[in-house]
């Protein structure tokens, strides 16, 4: 595994995307828990991305315009839907919510899944990105590729868990302040509905 992998994997993972604003979120809203919950669920939400990009589909994706397209508009859809229910007090920063709940954590895993699963521009990525760093002189190319995405998911996971950290630490300054958390609720919202525009907007 070259060093140029584990840089470039690195500077990926570290730039803020949709999957960093949800686990932040969540962080600054429902505490440490839910934020490490939010990592795994964002962490497994590229496990379908790399399995699509080893056998094909993501090419299949990048060749084919409407399941492109009716993959991104499904993730647009839902990235609007979580900008109007952290309006609405019921997305990633809930205060009513009980931290504790096991099914609360398996609903905040769900949902960072779901916002990876439906960003086609992941699947094409991993399609133009792993393959770039697997050795030519490998044995199994496919099995070079699953270790790559594995590493990068270890990373991500990593990675987000920090984010997650450092904004539930903040959360529990300023949750006492309902005008704060009001700006808090609003910028979020404003961050998925800024991250579905500009899904919409993207081509193939």
């Amino acid at each position: 595994m070259s060093p140029d992998f584990l840089i470039t994997a690195l500077i990926v993972v570290l730039v803020p995307g949709t999957g960093v604003a949800y686990t932040v979120a969540v962080g600054l809203g429902s505490g440490r828990r839910a934020s490490v919950a939010a990592a795994v669920g964002c962490t497994l939400g590229i496990i379908p991305a790399i399995l699509a990009s080893v056998i094909g589909v993501a090419a299949l994706m990048h060749t084919s315009a409407l399941v492109f397209q009716a993959v991104k508009y499904a993730g647009v859809a839902y990235l609007l839907y979580l900008a109007w229910q952290t309006l609405k007090d019921r997305g990633p920063l809930d205060l009513t919510a009980d931290r504790n709940a096991r099914a609360g954590d398996l609903a905040t895993a769900r949902t960072g899944f779901l916002i990876n699963i439906l960003n086609p521009k992941l699947t094409v990525f991993f399609l133009a990105f792993l393959p770039q760093f697997v050795s030519p002189l490998a044995l199994d190319p496919t099995l070079d590729m699953l270790l790559l995405g594995g590493v990068f998911m270890a990373m991500t996971f990593a990675i987000f868990v920090i984010y997650g950290q450092f904004a539930a630490l903040v959360g529990e300054r300023v949750l006492r302040s309902d005008r704060v958390m009001m700006w808090m609720r609003r910028t979020v919202a404003a961050a998925f509905a800024g991250f579905g525009l500009r899904l919409a907007l993207t081509e193939r």
